[in-house]
Formats: C-alpha cells, sequence, structure tokens
C-alpha cells in the first residue's frame, strides 16, 4: 500500500486516537514515515520521519496495509517480526484496537 494511502487510511481512523494522549509513528522506511500527534485532541497526521514519538512501529508499508484493511492481527505481525516496537510497549497495545 502506497504511503499515501495509508495516511488516508490513518486519517480516516484520527479520532480513535484522540484518547490516546501521545504521540505515535509509523516508521515504513524506506517509503516514509506518518507520525499521529493525539497529545491535545484533534489528533493531527504529519509525515515527519524527524519527529519525536512515545512509540514507534518499525515496518513496511504492506505490512501496515495489511494491518489497516483488517488482513493482518497488529498482534501476529509483532509475534512473527514482521512489526517492531520501540518506546512505551503499553501505547502499542493500546493501539491494536485502534487500528484493528
Amino acid at each position: 500500500m502506497p504511503i499515501a494511502a495509508i495516511e488516508t487510511a490513518l486519517r480516516d481512523k484520527l479520532t480513535a486516537f484522540d484518547t490516546l494522549g501521545r504521540v505515535v509513528k509509523f516508521d515504513c522506511s524506506p517509503d516514509g514515515a506518518i507520525v499521529v500527534d493525539a497529545r491535545t485532541p484533534p489528533a493531527a497526521l504529519s509525515q515527519d520521519s524527524s519527529a519525536a514519538a512515545d512509540c514507534t512501529l518499525e515496518m513496511s508499508a504492506t505490512v501496515l496495509g495489511q494491518i489497516l484493511d483488517g488482513e493482518l492481527d497488529p498482534t501476529g505481525a509483532f509475534m512473527s517480526g514482521k512489526l517492531h516496537i520501540k518506546g512505551d510497549m503499553s501505547i502499542a497495545m493500546q493501539l491494536a484496537s485502534i487500528l484493528g
């Protein structure tokens, strides 16, 4: 899935991030990164790959697309090594319900 399509899919779920209260980065290098800043509602999206995040999820754009489409469970992606998490793991666990 192209990074622009991923951004659109995340934008559709943006209100669900409002309760998170944190900054999350979806790093799909080399295709790019999308940052969701939900520190103050409404949550905002950017493609600032240098932004600091409370939790960074590293995966390919394909894997993130599969998660957003419901084809791949985020926990399964993590357990199979397709998804790597840096930072606060409790945020990543909350994201499973937002993304799923």
